[in-house]
């Protein structure tokens, strides 16, 4: 397996072009902050972001958990991968990250300065001080697990034609904001997450009204409890367990928030 690194300053825009720099230089793998990307996927690992302090986000992004490297370094052993690309904020991390992997010697580095113009780089760090947004190369679905019950969406109009979109997979990034962010966490409301719930529940024939509904937020997502009225002559389990199906697959498709279990209720039965 060859190995490459992309290396450049923190919050410089490496995340944001780590896949346009990966396919130049026939990368099929990514190590970025603790995650193996590949095609636009996470193959394994958790990401640094998450976690509550900086240095705990440094020592997670440098493979320095034993239990945390075992799982990328057994996937590496499957030779899938042809290239990897680590990303770094120095050479000397990007060769840290190796050791730790296990990957051998680094053949290539390639600087954040060979990609992007100082314009560039000082909007992406602009981005990271004043509003605490950290890029990651995976479309948002990809992610929502890690970063469940907070705020992603696909980051748009962050290359040289700043006054035009793209459409383009290039644009297809998630931006978040890190657990250790000081400056807080954009949240979904509860009311738009109760409006789809209530919407995919009235979809199933069985169901004719939510009578009562309660979301509670935890660090690993939401739980939502649901008290229905069924119309009677309809198989009860089997209408609960489509809308539960409905509710989680739906809610996290349009607000990447991670629903980590849909209670039902049944309180009456309409003979209408």
């Amino acid at each position: 397996m060859r190995v490459i690194a992309f290396v450049g300053p923190s919050g410089t825009g490496k995340s944001y072009r780590s896949i346009s720099v990966a396919t130049d230089n026939g990368a099929d793998g990514i190590i970025d902050d603790g995650l193996l990307i590949s095609h636009g996927k996470v193959i394994a690992g958790t990401s640094a972001k998450r976690e509550k302090t900086r240095i705990a986000s440094v020592k997670h992004a440098l493979f320095m958990n034993d239990e945390h490297s075992r799982e990328i370094k057994a996937y590496l052993r499957t030779g899938k991968i042809k290239c990897l690309m680590i990303l770094g904020t120095s050479d000397n991390m990007a060769e840290k990250i190796a050791a730790s992997l296990g990957v051998g010697e680094i053949e290539k580095i390639i600087h954040i300065e060979d990609v992007a113009t100082k314009r560039e780089m000082e909007m992406a760090q602009r981005m990271r001080m004043e509003e605490g947004k950290h890029v990651i190369p995976v479309p948002t679905f990809e992610i929502k697990k890690n970063f469940s019950g907070y705020f992603l969406h696909p980051l748009r109009g962050f290359q040289k034609n700043l006054d035009k979109e793209i459409d383009t997979g290039e644009a297809d990034r998630s931006i978040v904001r890190p657990t250790f962010s000081y400056l807080g966490d954009y949240v979904i409301s509860d009311t738009v997450l109760m409006q789809i719930a209530e919407y995919e529940a009235l979809k199933v024939g069985a169901i004719y009204r939510v009578i009562n509904m309660n979301v509670r937020k935890t660090g690993h997502g939401v739980h939502i409890d649901m008290t229905v009225g069924v119309k009677f002559g309809y198989n009860i389990d089997k209408a609960c367990r489509l809308a539960q199906t409905n509710i989680k697959r739906n809610i996290e498709q349009y607000t990447s928030v991670n629903v980590r279990r849909v209670h039902m209720f049944v309180k009456s039965i309409s003979m209408r």
